[in-house]
């Protein structure tokens, strides 16, 4: 899979590409059935599989007092959609104002039919675009340049596979809910910076991870299972402001890995949310937020012992 940050250079598509667009925040259920039905419709053609998608998300444009949480960093999206060897390539464009000023027909004739060569068009059933969202499946229709079909709605369980479901689904600390949808469990992953360091003087030292985006879809204290340097080992994370020994208002992922002892500093840490434990607290001292801790801790590996039970 070749990623462009903006259209393509050279020769990449001189005879076109089976193209579809979107943000593919959190590559979903829903995503993942339109990347296979794109692949499909791309080999009957002969033609290259490519995706469209936006940096940042369109909504943090015109939304920037109060943006919906991120699933995945653009960095963990490009991931997700490599291990799925569907796409040849993805076109990520910049999303700021004067782009989102073109007019559906200019966004069709620029960008579809000029930059990327568009022979086949996959969207979702729902699909808007161009200024003032005037851009809908019909027009796309009636362009000849290329062939548009549209993607029914993916059910999973009974409930349209969607990344605002996905969210609705985090932030209630319904994790199993969001597993299904995603079929994985959420995660998160960021460098470990230096942080308080308070963890290891009350003898629980944390990974404090760099969240790039400031508004995370979930918070709470969870049971995880984390990626890195040591390969795969199971800790309890908080995710949150962290009340009781700061006042400041951005959140923090904190993880405390059980059986690690290794300097984690600049390491990239993948962090897979298991289950919730509870809500984040504030506590009147740190004797009172330490017995809090353990007792996460046990729980978080009360749990893990029955999933490898469940596993063995």
């Amino acid at each position: 899979m070749q990623v462009f940050f903006g259209p393509p250079h050279g020769d990449a598509v001189p005879h076109g590409c089976a193209l579809t667009i979107g943000n593919f925040d959190g590559v979903h259920h829903g995503h993942q059935k339109m990347l296979a039905r794109l692949s499909d419709a791309a080999r009957a053609r002969h033609l290259p599989a490519a995706l469209l998608t936006f940096e940042p998300h369109p909504r943090e444009v015109f939304a920037r007092g109060n943006p919906p949480a991120r699933l995945s960093t653009l960095r963990d999206k490009l991931a997700f959609l490599e291990a799925q060897h569907l796409l040849d390539y993805v076109f990520v464009f910049r999303f700021n104002r004067p782009f989102a000023s073109l007019t559906a027909e200019a966004f069709i004739r620029q960008v579809l039919v000029e930059e990327l060569h568009t022979r086949y068009l996959l969207i979702g059933d729902d699909f808007q675009f161009g200024a003032k969202r005037q851009g809908n499946f019909e027009l796309l229709a009636s362009c000849p340049d290329f062939v548009t079909e549209a993607m029914p709605s993916v059910l999973v369980a009974g409930e349209r596979a969607s990344s605002t479901r996905v969210r609705e689904c985090l932030a209630g600390g319904d994790l199993a809910a969001a597993e299904r949808l995603l079929g994985r469990p959420y995660q998160l992953s960021g460098r470990v910076m230096h942080g308080q360091k308070l963890g290891r003087t009350i003898g629980f030292p944390t990974a404090n991870i760099h969240l790039p985006h400031r508004k995370p879809p979930l918070h709470g204290v969870f049971v995880v299972e984390v990626d890195g340097p040591f390969g795969r080992k199971g800790g309890v994370a908080s995710l949150g402001q962290n009340p009781t020994v700061t006042d400041t208002l951005n959140f923090k992922l904190e993880v405390h890995l059980f059986d690690c002892s290794a300097d984690l500093y600049g390491q990239r840490l993948t962090v897979h949310f298991l289950k919730k434990l509870r809500d984040e607290a504030r506590y009147d001292d740190l004797t009172e937020l330490v017995a809090q801790i353990e007792r996460d801790a046990a729980s978080a590996q009360t749990y893990l012992t029955s999933l490898q039970r469940e596993n063995a």
